[in-house]
């Protein structure tokens, strides 16, 4: 703990200097290239994050701020931690349709505050990784553990990993009590150096879900007939939207296969970064992820990187805008996963999404790097009964700043 003190003053100390000088200070944390395996990390690094996350004034806006960090305790083994907070508010999408007697939106707020520790050792080729985690929000908490061993081959020019993951979550649902959910993920990967500025890499994760899988917030609309009498013998039918539960199924099997490479030219001294995503689940749902950056160098102490990300995605087999034409006599109001099953939420259905932006680095000094982005993000659905209406898909603008100190 003294040593994370330390720590967090000697940033604290470079932001002020560095804040009151008449330079502008942009931050972002950048995520890793895919040539990171083959970086020497420093002893010491302690990263400060903080995103926005804005769909507008009527929707979703999430604030978001991390601290991680790393020590190296000797030569083979090191320390790696992170606190992360998200302040949410906003309104999100009911599963009601436009126009109905329920709402389409529902008001959200809550804060959710994780924790993660790790703990690596170097064991002759391997680098073998245990990692703890823990975050909780007020209706909803979850623990996790996970092993990874990064196994280096071919003079280092060939890097194989393997992982596991396992996630235990409680799920508060308003006075029905606590719902649980587990969640294993194996996965595999290698990446191989082509030559000294290409490399290539290839990943598989199988993940497996049990338990309550549903959104506690999500419904699906029915319209039911009110009959009163007229007083006259007869009727008079009132035609009343109902909003219930969404019912998915117990259990969840994911496939994902992910392709990438990067290259890096010297003439441009940039480097072009791919990736290809590919992801298959037994709800039905099939989706494809692709996405390119370009890093251009601007002196030796600048960069900037462009990116394009877009995403595809089929609906689930029991997505459904409307449960009037489900077979069922009464819709449960605590569902069990019991077929049949619906969701109309709207991430389960038929989409697209684009996004793209820019990310910034600057390298100030040996010690301090600041970094900021900005990334626009549009979701639309492909029409028919597939996707639900557009109303509830969501754009966002996101904005992202850090800064970092190795040392």
């Amino acid at each position: 703990m003294e040593l994370l003190v330390r720590l967090l003053y000697i940033v604290a100390r470079k932001i002020r200097s560095l804040m009151s000088s008449r330079r502008s200070l942009v931050l972002f944390p950048l995520l890793p290239s895919a040539a990171a395996h083959a970086d020497v990390p420093p002893p010491r690094q302690l990263d400060y994050g903080f995103q926005y996350y804005d769909e507008g004034p009527e929707r979703i806006g999430i604030e978001s701020h991390y601290v991680r960090g790393r020590i190296a305790i000797n030569d083979e083994t090191s320390f790696r931690f992170q606190w992360l907070s998200d302040a949410i508010s906003g309104a999100s999408p009911t599963g009601a349709l436009p126009g109905s007697q329920q709402p389409f939106l529902a008001p959200l707020e809550d804060v959710r505050t994780g924790l993660l520790g790790a703990l690596s050792r170097k064991i002759g080729d391997h680098l073998v990784e245990l990692e703890i985690s823990r975050s909780s929000e007020d209706d909803y908490l979850s623990r996790g553990v996970a092993l990874k061993d990064v196994w280096d081959l071919n003079n280092k020019n060939t890097t194989l990993t393997f992982g596991l993951n396992y996630l235990d979550d409680i799920v508060t649902l308003p006075q029905l009590g606590d719902r649980t959910k587990h969640t294993l993920e194996l996965l595999a990967g290698v990446t191989q150096l082509l030559d000294q500025n290409t490399l290539v890499t290839a990943g598989y994760t199988f993940g497996q879900s049990e338990g309550y899988l549903n959104d506690p917030y999500k419904g699906v609309q029915r319209t039911e007939i009110l009959s009163i009498p007229d007083g006259e013998g007869g009727t008079i039918e009132i035609p009343i939207d109902t909003l219930y539960p969404e019912n998915r199924p117990t259990s969840r099997t994911r496939h994902v296969f992910t392709l990438g490479g990067r290259h890096y030219f010297d003439n441009l001294h940039g480097a072009l970064d791919g990736t290809y995503r590919f992801s298959h689940d037994d709800f039905g749902v099939n989706s494809h992820t692709m996405h390119l950056e370009w890093r251009q160098e601007i002196g030796e102490r600048f960069d900037i990187t462009p990116f394009f990300r877009y995403y595809r995605q089929c609906e689930a087999d029991f997505f459904t805008n409307t449960l009037d034409t489900v077979p069922i006599a009464q819709p449960p109001t605590n569902p069990n996963g019991s077929a049949p099953h619906y969701s109309a939420d709207y991430r389960l259905s038929n989409f697209d999404a684009i996004s793209g932006g820019v990310k910034l680095r600057w390298k100030i000094n040996d010690t301090i790097t600041a970094t900021a982005a900005y990334e626009r993000y549009e979701m639309s659905g492909r029409g028919g009964l597939s996707s639900s209406p557009a109303a509830a898909y969501p754009n966002a603008n996101i904005w992202t700043f850090g800064i970092s100190a190795a040392f």
